[in-house]
């Protein structure tokens, strides 16, 4: 069994007094190593949620090191102190993560939707994670806020299971939050009446060849489904880019808060 967990530590804490006194530098920049005015003072997003090597973050800007136009990933050990604002880093008290992706941002293969998430990895992150789900018990839990959707086609995925496709995902469409199965985007409603900044949990727990989606800890659907190439992902994934969104521009965005997220297998 391996579990990847996130925690709130002494040092986190004290990161958040320091930032309580207006403590730390004034920085303002979307560079690769930046740190926002707000969290100058805070941990590194790794920190902030705990995370292992067994993550690496997928962000919606160009990778400056790839020919074209690529999105960047950071990985172990790189990821332990990266910090991206305003597209990767903590939130002003500390006590959660932002990810943010704008609708003219760098996509990943077979995507014309920007990202910034997590990308479930192994072997000290340096391995794609690969699971069955027939085989053991996967579970991921994220607390989390959906902060800003994108303009005109206002939807984002907060909170994947992937295998090469969206087996099902948290979305929000306007205030109308589902679980989704493959391409059934409203497969399962949640509510209609979601209210951007609302603090929920959503899980997933894959095993015996079903999908068990929870909403704030009460069983919403079970749907079967079997695949061997599992992971997780959470953060951000706008479902909105220039070709149906305006403007196309970095204020037009989805955004979400992290505040907890982790993984267990066994």
């Amino acid at each position: 069994m391996y579990k990847i967990t996130s925690s709130r530590t002494n040092r986190r804490r004290a990161a958040c007094a320091f930032a309580s006194l207006g403590l730390g530098a004034t920085l303002l920049t979307a560079g690769p190593t930046a740190v926002a005015a707000e969290s100058a003072a805070c941990e590194s997003p790794s920190k902030v949620l705990g995370l292992t090597g067994n993550w690496k973050i997928q962000l919606p800007v160009d990778d400056p090191n790839a020919s074209g136009t690529q999105p960047l990933e950071i990985k172990q050990p790189a990821l332990a102190s990266y910090n991206n604002a305003p597209w990767f880093t903590p939130t002003s008290a500390c006590d959660g993560v932002k990810f943010r992706a704008a609708v003219n941002g760098a996509t990943t293969t077979n995507t014309s939707y920007p990202r910034s998430e997590l990308r479930e990895m192994t072997n000290n992150g340096a391995t794609n994670a690969s699971w069955s789900s027939t085989s053991g018990t996967h579970t991921l839990i994220v607390d989390q806020a959906i902060n800003k959707l994108p303009a005109t086609k206002s939807h984002v995925v907060a909170g994947q299971i992937h295998d090469g496709n969206d087996r099902s995902v948290f979305r929000l469409e306007g205030s109308s939050l589902y679980v989704t199965k493959d391409n059934d985007t409203h497969y399962k409603l949640l509510t209609n009446s979601y209210k951007l900044g609302t603090k929920f949990e959503a899980k997933f727990v894959v095993g015996g060849g079903n999908i068990k989606a929870y909403y704030n800890g009460v069983l919403q659907t079970t749907i079967p489904v079997k695949f061997t190439t599992g992971y997780f992902k959470a953060g951000v994934y706008t479902q909105a880019n220039c070709g149906n969104s305006s403007p196309c521009d970095t204020s037009n965005y989805g955004e979400v808060t992290v505040y907890n997220v982790s993984v267990k297998h066994s």
